[in-house]
């Protein structure tokens, strides 16, 4: 990350300084989930899936991957957790802008927002790179979407049982209604890989909760 802050023009002393904070941010002790190992693995799959669309702008992708969880507050209505890791996009990055309005600081925020309702446009490749990367987890190997379903749990431990088991199950439904309609970049066998895997998961996840 420190590298793509200082090709960006940073000074890195700046570059430096931005890194340490997110990576504070994502140790916050109540983050059993949202954390460096979710970055990362975000960061990794925008990788992966960035060769395949070269209408997407990889830096900006790249940095909405590391900004789109920088507040995470379990207790937030919808979309507010998003919305201020958006605005602290836009006052964070345009000191590294060479100009008075930053449109790499506008697109990284309108990117992140997005991972709030996981919906891009068909036209709009960055924003499917990056909502197919933040839901690379429903794909992830059994043994880490189980680690993935822990670790929401624990932030959500503030939620008694029942209430969890009833709200997670309609989450689960959710995406698994949604499944056809997920997974927009990158080619098309490996999408459908992606949703075969997810659908698994989410199958499995459905039924423990049903039981």
């Amino acid at each position: 990350m420190e590298q793509l802050l200082v090709d960006l023009g940073a000074v890195p002393a700046v570059a430096r300084a931005l890194q340490r904070e997110l990576r504070d941010r994502h140790r916050e002790p109540h983050r059993g989930y949202h954390d460096l190992e979710h970055v990362a693995e975000v960061v990794a799959e925008v990788g992966r899936l960035l060769p395949f669309e070269p209408l997407a702008d990889p830096v900006a992708v790249t940095l909405a991957a590391w900004f789109h969880d920088a507040i995470y507050e379990p207790t937030a209505g919808p979309g507010e957790s998003e919305s201020l890791s958006a605005d602290l996009v836009v006052d964070r990055l345009p000191a590294f802008a060479t100009t008075d309005r930053d449109p790499l600081a506008e697109e990284v925020a309108r990117l992140v927002r997005l991972t709030a309702g996981h919906d891009p446009a068909p036209s709009d490749r960055s924003g499917a790179v990056m909502v197919d990367a933040d839901l690379w987890i429903l794909s992830a190997p059994p043994e880490r979407y189980r680690r993935y379903v822990g670790g929401v749990r624990s932030e959500y431990s503030h939620v008694p049982e029942e209430a969890w088991t009833v709200g997670r199950a309609a989450v689960v439904r959710r995406f698994l209604d949604r499944l056809a309609g997920l997974y927009l970049a990158g080619p098309a066998d490996d999408r459908e890989e992606r949703r075969d895997r997810a659908a698994l998961n989410l199958q499995h996840e459905l039924d423990s909760l049903e039981r």
